[in-house]
């Protein structure tokens, strides 16, 4: 009999959510969320989100939360995900879910780490179209803030932005992945069916950072969890 005990792979985004979303409806029981957050920066590392935001997800999920620290080095961050992850083999988990969609490199990657781990890959949005996965995303309820976005591909005014039906006409004009998944944008999920609350933006404003890319960021000063 399959062990539908599992972790969550948590972004805070949306990939990660509608990944966990399909799994709980797959009969998977998600006893925690993992997600991985900069040594440095204290924020999720391509998000740019606080590690206070993420739990108070986790909290109107009703679900526990992980928050690892982890080195923006690719040969240590692998080791810091093994170890995360291996905590939890004790607890009888026997699966992780992640929200890859169509990366080989990424999926290659999660699926050698999980067999050396001992610990089965589930990918519930697997090699679906893009455009339907975010239609779905919206369709269901579920609402997402770009809260990062690289500067050479989308500009400022795309920061802070609530994605509706509209924007994936809008991604399309600029040759963009509607879901973003070569790295163009993030996202934020603010609401949805699944959680108890939602989460009100009260103060932001765009930053612009500089590195390997350029990529704006939604730096939330203030902001409130409310029940619904």
């Amino acid at each position: 009999m399959e062990n539908l005990s599992a972790i969550a792979s948590w972004s805070g985004g949306k990939d990660s959510c509608l990944a966990y979303y399909r799994a709980i409806k797959k009969g998977y029981e998600i006893k925690s969320l993992l997600s991985f957050i900069s040594r440095e920066s204290k924020r999720g590392c391509f998000h740019g989100i606080v590690g206070d935001l993420i739990r108070l997800q986790a909290e109107s999920l009703g679900v526990p939360l992980v928050l690892e620290e982890v080195s923006p080095d690719m040969q240590k961050y692998e080791e810091e995900f093994k170890a995360a992850v291996g905590k939890f083999k004790p607890q009888g988990i026997g699966s992780m879910v992640f929200g890859d969609i169509y990366l080989l490199d990424h999926q290659s990657w999660v699926d050698r780490v999980c067999s050396e781990i001992g610990i089965k890959p589930v990918e519930p949005l697997w090699n679906e179209s893009t455009d339907g996965l975010l239609n779905e995303f919206i369709d269901l309820g579920f609402k997402t803030v770009i809260v990062s976005c690289k500067a050479d591909v989308l500009g400022e005014e795309f920061i802070g932005k609530i994605i509706d039906k509209d924007m994936i006409g809008e991604f399309k004009k600029r040759n963009v992945c509607p879901c973003g998944e070569n790295g163009e944008y993030h996202t934020l999920v603010i609401d949805g069916p699944i959680f108890k609350n939602r989460i009100n933006i009260l103060d932001s404003q765009p930053i612009l950072r500089d590195g390997f890319w350029k990529h704006w960021f939604l730096d939330i000063k203030k902001y409130e969890s409310v029940k619904k």
